[in-house]
């Protein structure tokens, strides 16, 4: 198993490289000068070659590419044009925001999703099999923004439940959690209706194999038939969802924070954008990329523990 840890990790470090790549040729080939973007066109060009000069752009692109990716791989991946602050503390002040809300989605999309899902393998083309299908179609219908807007009028406005702005206080738990639920019950359905169908799909073609109905053959007790050997060889491409959707989850959390009025990633992205902030947006780039990475690496390692047979591979 550590070999197997030992090399993932080793395959995560090119993968990382490439990242950094593309989000330096990104930021590079998108039309236009960024000075002139940032200043505005009425800049003269001496203010303009003196911001090209602090961002690093008045040398040759390969010196660029190997100061950046020297800075990022120490951890230094800019200063906020707006704050004057490292990138670092203005993300770390939001990211645990963020963070609440994504983790906290994942956990409602799997507590629904995979009982749901296989509930209805288990009563395939019944009423319940219909009614969960329904119900997962209409989750993935509804954009996150449209959900959240309605579950802000019923819960916040009409019923006051819940407060209308979703900014905690992360010392206080209580608070945390209160102002939590209705974001991650927005994000949780989405990822649920997700969940829901590859778990049926799934749970399907496992309890249709030979050795579920040899298990069954052998008067093993359905209920474990079901949780144990099926549910088993059924949770990888469970597993493969929940991976990939991991960083819908962070990219629909843009939209989410701006409806609750939530602080975090998303609302720093706007700021960026709406500021021009050009060293703040490739910042974020990096992070954002960061965390899918990270994220990909966890679910190999959970494919390991899963089926023995990967970590062989």
């Amino acid at each position: 198993m550590i070999g197997f840890i030992l090399r993932r990790l080793l395959a995560s470090i090119p993968t990382l490289l490439a990242v950094l790549t593309l989000v330096f040729i990104i930021v590079r080939v998108v039309p236009g000068d960024p000075a002139l973007v940032i200043l505005g066109d009425q800049a003269t060009p001496e203010a303009a070659a003196a911001l090209r000069a602090r961002l690093g752009l008045d040398v040759p692109i390969l010196t660029q590419y190997v100061r950046f990716l020297g800075a990022a791989l120490t951890g230094d991946i800019g200063t906020s044009m707006v704050s004057g602050r490292p990138v670092f503390e203005e993300v770390g002040a939001v990211l645990p925001h963020t963070i609440d809300l994504t983790i906290a989605s994942m956990i409602l999309g799997i507590v629904v999703g995979v009982p749901v899902g296989i509930w209805a393998a288990l009563h395939r083309n019944g009423p319940i099999d219909v009614a969960a299908r329904l119900l997962s179609l209409i989750g993935l219908s509804f954009p996150v923004f449209v959900s959240g807007i309605f579950l802000l009028i019923g819960f916040a406005l009409h019923l006051r439940w819940f407060p209308v702005i979703g900014q905690a206080d992360l010392s206080d738990m209580g608070d945390r959690i209160h102002k939590l639920i209705l974001p991650a019950i927005t994000l949780g359905l989405v990822m649920a209706a997700y969940i829901t169908r590859v778990t049926r799909s799934a749970m399907l073609a496992s309890l249709s194999e030979d050795y579920i109905r040899t298990a069954r053959a052998k008067g093993v007790p359905w209920r474990r038939v079901v949780w144990v050997h099926g549910l088993r060889n059924a949770s990888l491409p469970v597993v493969t969802v929940v991976g990939l959707y991991v960083g819908i989850l962070i990219g629909n959390s843009v939209l989410t924070e701006i409806v609750f009025n939530r602080p975090g990633l998303g609302k720093v992205i706007v700021g960026a954008l709406n500021q021009r902030d050009y060293t703040m947006l490739q910042g974020l780039m990096v992070i954002y990329c960061f965390l899918i990475v990270v994220v990909n690496l966890i679910t190999d390692l959970l494919y390991g523990v899963l089926d023995p047979r990967v970590k062989a591979a």
